[in-house]
């Protein structure tokens, strides 16, 4: 444990919050940082769970006679980015290669600063489990401790978890029902052609123009085959073929990713794709495999716990300074296997309006939100608790 006992919370929150960042880790690999959260956590007095997902930390704390049977989680990520830190901050990454980029650091040290309020709080009963996660990058952290079992061995009537946002207002708070952020699929298009030389085009069959042509047949699919009331995003990020000027090519590869919030609009993208690769590619005598990975769900708020959550922002913050009308993200999030399994909510936290966006090389957390993170995520296990027991 830090030697932090003589602070106050918030200065406790600020020198884990960068002793995290000064050491990041990768998904699955967050062994410093789950020893030292489940160092802060034991020292509080909190029943400890270590193994989930090979690196989350559970950690439990019950009170009164209606612990056993009304619980709730909050939950928090640990991992970091594969991006060199460009910043000049004095706790800067001493790891070359990787950094906190995306607040994963000031998430963990908040929900260290709920638990610390709520171990002193004895005015409410229940169960409350403290979820630090792995791997939410593109990893499926969240998923991997459900499936180990996260909701049976902690079992939960409700999950919330927070992120900052850079771009909403320091002091502001937003949630809504339904989706806050997006699926998240990838696609990977292999084209096999019959390469030849490029002066001699007839005796080849070049899987060039046929990757072309896909590309943009692709971007149709928004266009004309989903309906303008909907959200979706297509984008092809890659396109590689060839390694000389004059040489046709055997193969094309495309890569890219799909996202949006509905199910429904999710399967018909998926066989949108499937089809035009088949059928383009048959047009051209060539032959065309399409790989389609489904990702992260959507992140989709449950319509009680999102008012819930909305109403204790409020009372938290002010109601002038909660957003509950406002455009989701297309970005994605892991925390979605959870809402998946459990009702519950996730907020967006204001980062500032300055502040460089998510993964950038000079990102670094808003320490300002460090105590108002914690409080609201206090805040929501007491109020759900309290709400629970009224019921």
């Amino acid at each position: 444990m830090l030697q932090t006992s003589t602070l106050s919370r918030r200065e406790r929150m600020k020198l884990i919050r960068r002793k995290i960042h000064a050491r990041p880790e990768l998904a699955f690999e967050e062994t410093e940082t789950s020893d030292l959260v489940a160092s802060e956590l034991l020292a509080m007095g909190l029943d400890v769970d270590r193994g989930l997902a090979g690196t989350g930390v559970v950690a439990t704390l019950s009170r009164g006679t209606q612990s056993r049977r009304r619980s709730v989680g909050l939950r928090a990520d640990m991992d970091a980015l594969p991006i060199h830190e460009a910043g000049n901050c004095e706790h800067k990454s001493t790891v070359d290669g990787i950094m906190h980029a995306c607040g994963h650091d000031g998430h963990t040290a908040m929900l260290l600063g709920a638990a610390e309020t709520l171990v002193k709080s004895p005015d409410f009963e229940g169960t409350v489990h403290f979820i630090f996660q792995p791997a939410e990058e593109g990893r499926g952290g969240g998923r991997r401790m459900v499936e180990d079992g996260l909701f049976e061995k902690f079992p939960c009537n409700a999950v919330f978890a927070l992120h900052n946002w850079p771009g909403l207002s320091v002091g502001k708070i937003a949630v809504r029902p339904g989706a806050m952020m997006a699926s998240m699929d990838t696609f990977t298009v292999t084209i096999q052609g019959f390469g030849g030389h490029a002066a001699m085009p007839e005796r080849a069959r070049d899987p060039i123009p046929v990757g072309c042509e896909i590309v943009s047949a692709l971007q149709t699919i928004i266009s004309r085959k989903i309906s303008p009331h909907e959200s979706a995003v297509l984008t092809v990020t890659q396109f590689q073929a060839g390694d000389s000027y004059n040489v046709i090519p055997d193969k094309v590869e495309l890569k890219g990713t799909v996202r949006c919030y509905d199910e429904d609009v999710r399967g018909q993208i998926e066989q949108e794709i499937l089809l035009l690769v088949r059928t383009i590619s048959h047009a051209h005598g060539v032959s065309a495999d399409a790989r389609y990975d489904k990702g992260y769900p959507s992140t989709l708020n449950s319509e009680a716990e999102a008012r819930f959550a909305a109403k204790i922002a409020q009372q938290l913050v002010g109601k002038e300074n909660v957003d509950t009308d406002f455009t989701p993200s297309m970005a994605s999030e892991d925390f979605s296997f959870m809402l998946n399994t459990l009702p519950g909510a996730y907020l967006w936290l204001g980062a500032g309006a300055s502040s460089r966006p998510l993964h950038h090389p000079e990102y670094d957390f808003n320490d300002e939100l460090l105590e108002t993170g914690a409080d609201l995520l206090a805040s929501l296990a007491r109020g759900y608790l309290e709400q629970s027991v009224r019921v």
